[in-house]
C-alpha cells in the first residue's frame, strides 16, 4: 500500500522488478540495518533463500494492496508465535513498531495468541516483545 502500485497494474513485471519492489519494502518494514546484515550475511549457500524471501515474501505478499502493513504486522507476530519462531518474533516486533503498533497493540495481538495460540507460547512472546521493548528504550 505504501506507495506501491497496485499488482494489477504490474502483471509483466520482471523478477528483477520484483526483487527491487521487494528489497524496498523489506527495508522500509525491517529497517536499514537489518538488512544490511542479511545481505552481508548472504554466501553461495544461502543466496538462493534470500532472493526467495525477497521476491516473494516481501516483493509479493507484503507489497501487496489489500492489507496495510499495520494489519500483515498483527497477522506476522501472530503467526510467529503459532510456530514458535522466538527470534523471528524478536525481528518482526521491532517491524510491527516500524508499522506503527504500538506497544500496546502488541500486547493486544500476544493475549490474543494465548488464547487460540496458548499461554506457554504467549508468554515466551511476551518475553520476548519486552525485551525488544527494553532495546527501544
Amino acid at each position: 500500500m505504501e506507495g506501491n502500485p497496485p499488482l494489477s497494474e504490474e502483471k509483466d513485471i520482471t523478477e528483477a522488478g520484483r526483487h527491487a519492489r521487494g528489497m524496498r519494502t523489506r527495508r522500509e518494514v525491517l529497517g536499514d540495518a537489518h538488512v544490511d546484515r542479511a545481505v552481508a550475511r548472504t554466501d553461495a549457500f544461502t543466496a538462493d533463500f534470500q532472493d526467495l524471501i525477497t521476491r516473494y515474501a516481501w516483493g509479493e505478499i507484503w507489497s501487496r494492496p489489500g492489507l496495510d502493513r499495520k494489519t500483515r504486522s498483527c497477522i506476522t507476530l501472530t503467526a510467529m508465535v503459532a510456530g514458535g519462531h522466538l527470534d523471528e518474533l524478536a525481528m518482526h516486533v521491532r517491524a510491527a513498531r516500524r508499522n506503527g503498533l504500538t506497544h500496546e497493540e502488541i500486547k493486544e495481538v500476544l493475549l490474543q495468541t494465548a488464547i487460540y495460540c496458548g499461554v506457554p507460547s504467549a508468554n515466551s512472546a511476551f518475553a520476548v516483545a519486552q525485551r525488544v521493548f527494553a532495546e527501544e528504550e
